[in-house]
């Protein structure tokens, strides 16, 4: 399910299905009717997860923006030099330093936040929905519900090939909320380190159950859209913190330092010739077996079947038909193609370190843009970025600024590609919390 831009630059996410669009159509409206680094997972005595997050740091503060049109090749020093129909925006200029997820944020990690966050299994802030399970959604549920299980266990990581995927099926009041764990949780330990010139803090972290306040207040965030609540502490990244640790290149390389794919410095107004190359994933786990390949990304290279597998417990005609729209197999296979890779092994960086910034799942930030109407249209709009893989090319480029509304449901139930990962502004304290 590819992205594609409007003449807004807002991010329309629609199946590549032909002819059969109508009935996907049908289908959803019926059904809304109707274990790598920084991946640990503990327990603590109290019940509350203690989770492990591997952070980028991210210097050079004061680094100048560029000019981009949404979903066009090109880039510009100022949007003065931009003759383009769409309204340009200048992004990627931070003033301060900060750090970024390594990775996305994993079904595990996802896991032990539902059962923390809620430990009845009652789901009263919309954490889950029935689709996101290996019997409704066999090719794409990662976690399973049980009603029965004891408190604080009612969520499960579906098959072990999915600890280590990106979780997908998040909105931005979704991630929020995780966020707010983290902040209100407890800081166990930090530790710093350096590897491949890069530099990395690695966060020890006990959540908490507390979601609703902390670095965002989202009571009535339908209509008013929550910021930042404090300077310091775990945040979604900013859409220019996002872009900055993508693409900027601290060294000067790239085009006024700016890379085009988050893998490599690319050609801007070459089109794709100078893309990453597809991973391909083994079919019964979805772990990447060409990393050797580089530079590399989990997205949909033309000319190429998209990355797909199918966890060995699955029937592979279960994966192949199963789904929970009624979608046939014809209509289901086209619109649902691409599946996400293991967290990082694509193994490709970005100028700071990241990994995955481009494919795999789209990502949100916490940046909020105008409606694409033109106007006020009750919703709260954000910004998201990164393709997925199901996603051409075009889609991992720096100029690839979309928007969704902050809480569509509809969308989070119907799109397994959503994900985000975790920032950090300031400096923590060792025992907050």
């Amino acid at each position: 399910m590819p992205t594609a831009a409007n003449s807004t630059g807002a991010i329309t996410h629609r199946p590549v299905i032909g002819s059969s669009k109508s009935r996907l159509a049908l289908a959803l409206a019926t059904m809304t009717l109707a274990l790598l680094a920084g991946l640990a997972i503990s327990v603590s005595s109290s019940g509350a997860a203690v989770v492990t997050l591997k952070t980028v740091k991210v210097g050079k503060p004061g680094n100048p923006a560029v000019g981009i049109e949404p979903f066009t090749d090109a880039i510009y020093r100022s949007c003065k030099e931009a003759k383009g129909e769409k309204e340009c925006l200048m992004v990627g200029g931070v003033e301060y330093g900060y750090g970024i997820g390594q990775l996305e944020i994993t079904v595990k990690q996802w896991v032990a936040f539902l059962n923390t966050a809620d430990p009845a299994g009652r789901d009263p802030h919309h954490l889950y929905e029935s689709s996101e399970s290996s019997s409704a959604w066999p090719k794409f549920g990662a976690i399973d519900f049980s009603s029965g299980a004891g408190k604080g266990h009612h969520y499960s990581v579906a098959f072990p090939e999915w600890a280590d995927k990106p979780y997908g099926f998040a909105n931005f009041l979704r991630a929020a909320r995780f966020i707010n764990s983290l902040y209100n949780g407890r800081l166990l330990s930090k530790h710093s380190s350096s590897e491949g010139g890069f530099r990395y803090v690695t966060y020890r972290v006990r959540l908490s159950a507390k979601t609703e306040s902390g670095m965002y207040e989202l009571s009535g965030a339908r209509v008013k859209g929550p910021g930042r609540s404090h300077k310091t502490g775990f945040v979604l990244p900013s859409q220019n913190e996002w872009i900055k640790a993508a693409y900027y290149d601290p060294s000067g390389g790239g085009t006024y330092s700016y890379w085009k794919y988050p893998t490599d410095a690319g050609v801007f107004g070459d089109g794709s010739a100078t893309a990453p190359a597809s991973t391909t994933l083994n079919p019964a786990n979805g772990e990447v077996t060409n990393s050797a390949t580089q530079p590399l990304s989990t997205y949909h290279a033309s000319g190429v079947a998209a990355p797909t597998w199918c966890p060995a417990a699955v029937a592979p005609e279960a994966c192949a038909s199963v789904n929970p729209f009624g979608l046939d197999p014809t209509t289901y296979a086209e619109a649902f193609q691409g599946s996400l890779s293991s967290v990082g092994q694509a193994k490709t960086t970005s100028p700071w370190g990241t990994l995955d910034q481009g494919g795999n799942a789209v990502e949100w930030t916490d940046t909020i843009a105008p409606s694409p109407t033109g106007s006020s249209d009750g919703r709260v709009w954000r910004r998201l970025h990164g393709g997925i893989s199901n996603a051409p090319a075009y889609q991992l480029w720096l100029s690839a600024v979309g928007l969704q509304p902050q809480d569509n449901g509809l969308f989070t139930a119907t799109y397994p590609w959503l994900g985000f990962r975790v920032g950090v502004v300031g400096d923590l304290k060792i025992g907050k919390g």
